[in-house]
């Protein structure tokens, strides 16, 4: 189990997330909504290890980690997808997931992560040898995600994966998420913009507003919202209150 325990962080003087608490189990999806800039990213972040931890603990199967580096989170099974892919262009798509596993220590008697994959990212195989900035950004997208899952995580964390993508390359990419979640061993904490498609494939779901968490609870329910509703899915911009007694903000 990854777990925050009313944990604080942010950049240089500005502070960002306030006492946010969360938890994240192996074989669920547990989605992060809420407006940009409402600590979304901030939150992935300090959980990978990218940003220091300022109050507050996270824990990974109970034992602290909250001062480790992101390396070694990593290599603990806590892999993060940053925003924007973040790939090597020059590199074909079997080196950019050649040091995913590489980077880690993983050995190389391990299965070939390019047979491991195949069956949920297709593209791989037929793009192995392709540079991966000759890519769509679709196309990217999974190559990033593959990469990540070749450091075999227990815990992948996913930052806004759909900025950027058409319509039909969301789709395509909430599909392959999906494949992963049926393969693969693996607790998805996915921060996302589209937060209808969002709630549609998580177990559960945290509402975050100005650092803070002001809605949890299961994926229908936090979508069945009305507060929710008129903030993120509807035509209004509403915020969701956490005094709204029938939204409780409980992990």
């Amino acid at each position: 189990m990854l777990e925050a325990h009313e944990i604080a962080s942010g950049y240089g003087p500005v502070s960002v997330l306030h006492k946010v608490s969360m938890r994240l189990a192996q074989e669920e999806v547990v989605a992060v909504v809420g407006a940009n800039g409402a600590g979304k990213s901030t939150l992935v972040r300090t959980l990978s290890g990218l940003l220091p931890l300022r109050a507050g603990r996270i824990t990974l199967d109970d034992a602290s980690i909250g001062s480790a580096s992101a390396h070694s989170r990593a290599k603990q099974g806590l892999i993060m997808v940053p925003e924007g892919r973040k790939l090597f262009a020059g590199l074909t798509v079997r080196e950019n997931i050649d040091l995913g596993r590489s980077a880690l220590g993983r050995r190389r008697s391990d299965p070939d992560p390019m047979e491991v994959l195949g069956e949920i990212f297709p593209i791989i195989a037929e793009r192995e040898n392709q540079r991966a900035g000759l890519l769509s950004g679709g196309e990217q997208q999974q190559v990033a995600l593959a990469r990540a899952l070749a450091g075999r995580p227990r815990y992948l964390l996913l930052d806004e994966p759909s900025l950027g993508l058409s319509p039909a390359l969301t789709t395509q990419l909430f599909e392959t998420i999906a494949k992963i979640r049926e393969n693969l061993p693996v607790g998805i904490l996915l921060v996302e913009q589209m937060v209808d498609r969002a709630l549609e494939l998580a177990d559960r779901a945290y509402v975050i507003e100005r650092g803070r968490v002001v809605m949890s609870g299961t994926a229908t329910e936090v979508a069945q919202s009305s507060a929710v509703q008129r903030a993120y899915l509807g035509d209004t911009s509403t915020p969701v209150s956490p005094a709204d007694p029938a939204d409780p903000a409980t992990p």
